[in-house]
């Protein structure tokens, strides 16, 4: 709203057009540099004068017209500052925010987008590395629904590849049906890992695992059988896993699914001549792209990832009516989705531009890497359950009268891994550590939890009605003249702003370090301004931006897949 002001006062006193004026605006450092700045330096052109004679006309200019009213217009160098007057524009800017489609948003048109995340290893254990990934696209969902548009959740599950064929041998040599009922995902990762260090001593073993995996693409009863169960005791886990967090699925569809979807794709290549033969195998060039061959079948004629890639990007085209096909994959398969992208473009698949590989950096567990061969696994369960027992410890110590301690308990600790994960940019390695993630007074989830319980707590205690929005009358905003709560409104209102930014980018970490900002805003308004006082309209006043607060927030934090508990 304060942006848009500004562009309809400057278009009709410069060239450029509202689409530029808005793109030069920019928001100052410091406050005292007003609200909003319009830099003059594009308009030395135009008017063939020093930028600081331009910018002090134009101030004089707007200051002398009606459409500035409640608006000061200073010049500072090349810059003109608009500074809004904080008693007229808070009552504004509150109104649009407590309409109930603030949040929610038309610019997605339905439009449907098909988000690939979580997708882990059938038969491996749910690793905090997984989290990445899940969380990273669980966000992107909730922030493209908000947008408006029809964002689908699909878990593509590794159940298909050579890795079965690893699992089989490893578990027909050495698998032990009591371990595989007491603990099913453990003894598979143990069994994983004992395949990968005898095979270091044995490469007979490499031979079998790869005949094993021929025998499951060529439907063998007993491979079938052994890979169906490998699937069921995964499955369980991995649905226990999401339930913990909170993260839903439209669909389960693996690797195997498109199994009957390559061939297709394989006869596809050959009647446009795409295919060569390379030492046996064959890919497709990609000579002009700049990169190395894409491999599409292997010397055994065996599929590999890019052929099921082309399969699943085509199904979720051509049947699921994907009009964008994001995939929230680690940054080491850069190059797979490069290649898998160009194949289908060379294709002639004009859609192939609309695909998107949303790469993220590698998660550490206090500065050690993983890796499943070797048996390095953090196990995500164990991680969420530390996590929940420290956010007891806190909440016993802090709130011990709390009535449902172990619920919030829960969200707070589950919580903290969460938004540990999401407030850093999704390209960088995060090094995890659950001390610094349950900080109650540093950048984390339980931060941002708690400012919104705040916001509860004071609304309870000053009798909160929500019929007082719909008889909204700040008295001239007279309660909230002063640069706390100014600066705290101005924040809520760029709610939509930070959704866009966000999408832009398929960067949750930009409404991650929003909320953070909010709840800085909020808790430097709760401590400059007494907000339940006994005069009754300035109380409704200052809790009708308090419950604007919450709103906000408690939209956020959903966006970002962390629960708001009212008290904790």
């Amino acid at each position: 709203m304060l942006k848009e002001t500004i562009v309809n006062l400057l278009k009709d006193v410069v060239s450029p057009t509202k689409e530029e004026i808005e793109k030069l605006l920019e928001v100052p450092p410091n406050p005292d540099l007003g609200d909003i700045a319009f830099p003059c330096f594009i308009l030395a052109k135009q008017f063939k004068k020093n930028p600081t004679v331009i910018a002090a006309e134009i101030a004089e200019q707007l200051n002398n017209n009606q459409k500035s009213e409640n608006i000061n217009v200073q010049s500072q160098g090349a810059y003109i500052n608009f500074f809004f007057k904080n008693e007229v524009w808070s009552e504004k800017l509150l109104n649009s925010i407590l309409k109930k489609d603030f949040t929610k948003m038309e610019i997605g048109n339905n439009e449907r987008i098909i988000i690939d995340m979580s997708s882990p290893n059938i038969a491996k254990p749910f690793g905090i590395g997984h989290l990445r990934s899940t969380m990273i696209g669980n966000a992107l969902y909730h922030i493209y629904k908000t947008a408006g548009y029809d964002p689908v959740r699909v878990n593509h599950l590794g159940d298909w590849g050579t890795q079965f064929g690893k699992q089989i041998t490893a578990y027909k040599r050495w698998g032990d049906p009591q371990k595989m009922e007491e603990n099913a995902i453990h003894e598979c990762l143990q069994l994983y890992v004992k395949f990968h260090e005898e095979a270091e001593n044995d490469p007979e073993l490499e031979k079998e695992a790869r005949l094993w995996f021929k025998k499951l693409e060529d439907g063998d009863e007993e491979a079938t059988e052994l890979w169906k169960f490998f699937i069921e005791l995964s499955l369980k886990e991995f649905k226990f896993m999401y339930d913990k967090l909170g993260v839903e699925f439209d669909y389960y569809l693996g690797e195997s699914f498109y199994n009957d979807k390559m061939s297709p794709v394989v006869l596809e290549l050959k009647e446009k001549g795409l295919l060569e033969e390379s030492e046996g195998a064959m890919v497709v060039r990609l000579d002009e792209a700049e990169m190395p061959p894409c491999l599409i079948l292997k010397s055994d004629g065996t599929t590999i990832y890019p052929t099921r890639d082309l399969a699943t990007a085509i199904y979720r085209h051509e049947e699921m009516q994907g009009s964008k096909i994001l995939y929230v994959v680690g940054a080491e398969q850069q190059l797979h989705f490069k290649q898998v992208f160009a194949v289908l473009d060379k294709m002639g698949k004009a859609w192939s531009s609309d695909c998107e590989h949303i790469p993220f950096g590698l998660m550490k567990y206090e500065g050690k890497k993983m890796s499943t061969r070797r048996g390095k696994v953090i196990f995500l369960e164990k991680v969420l359950e530390e996590a929940v027992t420290k956010a007891t410890e806190i909440i016993n110590e802090k709130s011990p009268e709390l009535s449902n301690k172990n619920e919030v308990a829960e969200a707070i600790g589950i919580g903290s891994v969460i938004f540990n994960d999401l407030k850093n940019n999704r390209i960088q390695e995060v090094d995890f550590s659950l001390e610094d993630a349950l900080n109650f007074e540093g950048e984390t989830g339980p931060y941002v939890q708690y400012t919104y319980a705040r916001t509860q707590s004071l609304l309870e205690k000053g009798a909160w009605d929500e019929a007082w929005i719909n008889e909204l009358t700040l008295t001239d905003g007279k309660h909230l003249n002063d640069q706390a709560s100014w600066g705290l409104t101005k924040e809520l209102m760029n709610f939509p702003n930070v959704i866009q930014h966000a999408l832009k980018k398929n960067e949750p970490s930009v409404l991650a370090r929003y909320v953070l900002e909010i709840a800085k805003k909020f808790n430097r308004y709760y401590n400059q301004v007494r907000i339940n006082v006994e005069d009754e309209n300035e109380k409704k006043t200052k809790l009708i931006l308090t419950y604007a607060t919450g709103k906000i927030l408690k939209e956020s934090i959903h966006c970002l897949g962390l629960k708001s508990p009212s008290k904790i």
